[in-house]
């Protein structure tokens, strides 16, 4: 698709309307790990994993469970070719070239874990019960990564490009960089003020666990052992095994719930 076709498709009021829909559901996903990581902390975790995986299972228990993951999967993959659009021709507001390729290639990102999560969503609607957990696809990964010539080397890539993102989520709180991508004059006043507030705890917070899920990463490397290796469940329950686990768990969960609640109050005000 060619750059100018693909910006007036962006463009168009119907891609907006679906992709800041999707927004919001990605935001749900992420209040729903961040609700799965408490009740882990709080020792009512039980089976289910505290990631987008366990995330979307949680709906799916519920009374209309099949109904929500059929919205849900439509959502999460309308987010991820929103995000396709973004990261080929989006961040125009961004003068310079660096920045506007690292937020295009953090788009396609998003492109493909949103699309992941909602196809993900569409088979726990039909029924499929066979396509495992996120730490086992994780592990599975990192097992056939390493079984190559320069498997160590290649993990230690994976490893520090999570961390490199880890950094880079927490910088983002920090320094309130989101909010270039935001027209908050969308917003009314004191939702403005919610939305930069979450922002900033959610970013950091998202950062704090993708940092655990890097050293997780790299640890597999050095060990060899892909069994190490580990998604946003492996880390957070890394959280939990640490001095002062539950305390710290739990403030992390609040914070992760904070960025799928930013993610919501954020959708309509998110440029495209």
């Amino acid at each position: 698709m060619p750059a100018t076709k693909a910006s007036q498709v962006r463009h168009s009021t119907t891609i907006q309307v679906l992709g800041r829909i999707g927004m919001a559901c990605y935001g749900l996903v992420y209040l729903l790990i961040g609700y799965l990581a408490a009740r882990i902390a709080l020792g009512g975790g039980g089976g289910q994993e505290a990631d987008g995986r366990g995330a979307i299972t949680e709906i799916g228990s519920t009374a209309l469970g099949g109904v929500l993951l059929w919205g849900l999967a439509a959502g999460l993959i309308a987010y991820g070719l929103w995000q396709a659009l973004m990261a080929a021709v989006g961040y125009t507001w961004i003068e310079k070239p660096r920045q506007r390729v690292v937020k295009r290639v953090t788009s396609g990102v998003r492109c493909v874990v949103g699309i992941g999560m909602g196809v993900f969503a569409a088979k726990s609607a039909l029924g499929s019960s066979d396509q495992g957990s996120g730490d086992q696809k994780q592990q599975e990964l990192t097992a056939r990564l390493l079984e190559l010539p320069a498997g160590r080397f290649l993990v230690t890539v994976v490893a520090v490009v999570v961390l490199g993102v880890a950094v880079a989520s927490v910088v983002n709180g920090i320094r309130r960089n989101f909010l270039r991508d935001l027209d908050l004059s969308s917003l009314p006043q004191g939702t403005q003020r919610w939305v930069e507030r979450l922002g900033r705890i959610g970013y950091v917070s998202r950062g704090v666990v993708f940092g655990v899920v890097a050293v997780l990463i790299g640890y597999a490397a050095l060990t060899l052992d892909p069994s190490q290796s580990g998604g946003l469940d492996a880390a957070l329950r890394t959280l939990a095994d640490q001095p002062f686990g539950t305390v710290l768990l739990l403030v992390v969960a609040v914070g992760v719930a904070a960025f799928g609640a930013y993610c919501i109050g954020a959708a309509r005000a998110q440029r495209g």
